[in-house]
């Protein structure tokens, strides 16, 4: 008899919606989380970890490229997966200048860009 969690586990539309909302919920946090009051300017996580000169903008690449592997994970194409990398890559460069880095990351936000690519290209599928 196949147990429930097993069940669950193969049936893979469930789990990549599953993995999907996860990483929504990921992007959003490390992006969007956080308003100003009265205003419609939204950052998260990655503004405030970036302001650790440094490591801040190291480890939040690597958060980003966890979601970049959950894609591949996916099996969402090589080419997308490069345009994912590629956003990676411009965020961390970018967020590296200080202060003006800072303020890049709070603008740029490349997990909810690439969270929008892997859920155009699912909607597609």
């Amino acid at each position: 008899m196949v147990s429930m969690v097993a069940a669950t586990f193969f049936n893979t539309a469930a789990t990549a919606t599953t993995r999907l909302a996860r990483l929504r919920r990921l992007a959003w946090m490390i992006d969007a989380q956080f308003s100003l009051p009265g205003t419609k300017f939204r950052f998260g996580l990655n503004a405030l970890v970036g302001l650790a000169p440094g490591i801040g903008d190291v480890v939040m690449g690597l958060v980003s490229l966890y979601i970049v592997n959950e894609a591949r994970m996916m099996g969402v194409p090589h080419a997308l997966l490069g345009r994912m990398l590629a956003n990676v890559a411009v965020e961390v460069v970018g967020g590296a200048v200080p202060l003006l880095g800072d303020l890049f990351d709070v603008v740029f936000k490349a997990n909810l860009r690439n969270i929008a690519l892997v859920e155009a290209w699912a909607a597609k599928r």
